[in-house]
């Protein structure tokens, strides 16, 4: 075991910094490590900080200032943070043990999921994109629905989208799967049935035929020029979409191209899937995330059932 408590925390952060990075996170992943980490040390007084001065109680006493002006996700992050990076200095031998035990972690409500409202809406948001619409300078209907698809029919979120290669799908036909960088750097693989490869494979052909050769390693989604798609020129696309499909109405409020996903899942608990096949198949972390669209399924089944007019003529023989 090393005596470094002289060492720059902030030595140590990109440290840790470089060592995410190997993993292929995104830089958006990377940029909020380091904020979170950061902010933290802000509150731990005057002058540069030093490993010898993370002591529990300087952690418990910074992360409550942190707190004051701060979401309890916010400030869960931060903590899941720090837990990385001091379970990476004791994998490093930097430090004996991992301290954030001793730092408490606000509990977070589970989020309800916001899928698309209205029964057909999916199928008539596809219907409306696959069509060429004259009001849109230079359309690419195949890319625009195989966007769409991916999500409503894969579970992907959007970084998951962004970073996507051609190469991506694998398999024989019948047995297709895409390869996912998921959140957090998790790796999964995720089914592809035929109606979506064929979808995905035409959209390929389309771009094929507007740019030339595409190879397996480059990014498979694309703006009009042929340049990778970045973040926001994504999440307008998909703004975009539900304009043209006249669904906007239909959209959760903060949702865009989450509500795709949300729909996947909710549709596969309404299918009978189970939280483990749901976390496996969107990439959560917790089962309880998973859980939670069973939960909602079972709310939207109890409602069913009462409004059932049956039920309402038993209440009026009470």
């Amino acid at each position: 075991m090393h005596d470094e408590r002289s060492i720059s925390v902030s030595t140590l952060i990109q440290d840790f910094l470089a060592a995410r990075a190997v993993r292929k996170l995104s830089v958006h992943t990377l940029a909020a490590y380091e904020r979170d980490l950061n902010s933290v040390v802000m509150h731990m007084g005057e002058g540069p900080v030093t490993l010898g001065d993370l002591s529990p109680r300087s952690l418990r006493a910074a992360f409550a200032a942190f707190a004051r002006s701060r979401a309890p996700a916010s400030v869960a992050r931060a903590w899941s943070s720090w837990n990385a990076f001091f379970t990476f200095l004791v994998t490093e031998q930097v430090v004996a043990g991992n301290p954030m035990s001793a730092v408490d972690k606000p509990k977070q409500a589970l989020h309800s999921p916001k899928p698309l409202r209205g029964e057909d809406t999916p199928e008539q948001l596809l219907d409306a994109v696959s069509r060429v619409d004259d009001r849109v300078r230079d359309p690419w209907p195949e890319r625009d629905v195989a966007v769409l698809a991916l999500a409503l029919c894969a579970g992907l979120r959007l970084s998951e989208l962004l970073a996507l290669r051609v190469g991506s799908f694998l398999g024989r036909p019948g047995e297709r799967r895409v390869e996912v960088a998921g959140k957090g750097g998790r790796p999964r693989t995720v089914p592809v049935e035929p109606e979506l490869d064929a979808v995905v494979e035409r959209y390929v052909e389309s771009r094929r035929l507007r740019f030339g050769r595409v190879g397996a390693s480059d990014a498979l989604m694309v703006d009009r020029k042929g340049a990778p798609l970045q973040r926001g020129g994504l999440q307008y696309l998909v703004s975009s979409c539900y304009r043209r499909a006249g669904v906007n109405d239909r959209v959760p409020r903060g949702a865009q191209l989450h509500a795709l996903r949300h729909t996947f899942a909710t549709r596969l608990a309404e299918d009978g899937a189970n939280a483990s096949e749901i976390m496996r198949l969107l990439g959560h972390a917790s089962l309880a995330t998973s859980q939670n669209y069973i939960e909602v399924t079972a709310e939207q089944q109890r409602a069913a059932v009462r409004a059932n007019r049956t039920n309402r003529a038993l209440g009026k023989l009470a």
